[in-house]
């Protein structure tokens, strides 16, 4: 079975296929065969690359880098952070909407579904694509990171304005695959609310993002 379909139809395979070998592909192949027909995983199998579909490589303008997928129902959607429009919002996508309002001055997003924002050219993309029903981290270590590394080295290569969205430590950590100096990284501490009083509150990333982008001449995002 070729679960990598979806993923060869889009622009990031090329570049994509230069950094990472038959193996590697092979075992996220692998990895996606075997947990979805073994158990419960999310997001559903058709979202997986979800985040990659919605923001072509040319079209990339802002990175928000979260870790795995939730791995409660109805959740998950193959966007980082996001979740269906009418769920109500996780905590931490709770924290990030009430910093929003704060640095633009708007009434409070209620919306948790973020394909607005990937439309505009914000890769909303999680370090781990998939997560075993209940157990976060569940495939951690197990493939996803190498192709999700890669997708950052190829984005830190690119000649043009790119921000990174780099809140917690292991979003951080991805900071020295991006080559590009001219490129701007904006890091916090995690929105959860075990960490977003430390710094996350205050730190203004959309406001700085756009005006980043304006200086750029790049279109700047309506976060809503």
């Amino acid at each position: 079975m070729d679960n990598l379909q979806t993923l060869r139809n889009t622009d990031w395979w090329k570049p994509l296929d230069m950094l990472l070998n038959t193996d590697d592909w092979q075992r996220i192949n692998h990895l996606i065969t075997e947990s979805y027909q073994n158990g419960v995983v999310y997001p559903p199998i058709t979202q997986i690359f979800r985040a990659l579909t919605l923001t072509p490589l040319a079209q990339t303008h802002v990175v928000l880098l979260g870790q795995d997928p939730y791995p409660n129902p109805h959740q998950a959607t193959g966007l980082s952070f996001s979740v269906p429009a009418g769920q109500s919002l996780p905590p931490s996508l709770r924290n990030i909407f009430q910093e929003l309002a704060q640095d633009q001055g708007t009434p409070l997003r209620t919306n948790g579904d973020l394909t607005d924002w990937a439309q505009q050219g914000v890769l909303l993309l999680n370090t781990v694509l998939t997560v075993p029903a209940g157990v976060r981290n569940g495939h951690a270590k197990q493939g996803w990171e190498k192709l999700t590394d890669a997708v950052i080295t190829i984005l830190g290569r690119q000649k043009r304005p790119i921000v990174y969205l780099l809140w917690g430590k292991p979003a951080q950590a991805k900071a020295a695959l991006i080559e590009n100096t001219q490129q701007l990284i904006l890091t916090a501490p995690h929105p959860s609310p075990l960490a977003a009083y430390r710094g996350f509150f205050g730190s203004q990333p959309f406001s700085q993002t756009n005006h980043y982008l304006n200086q750029q001449a790049v279109s700047m995002i309506n976060w809503g």
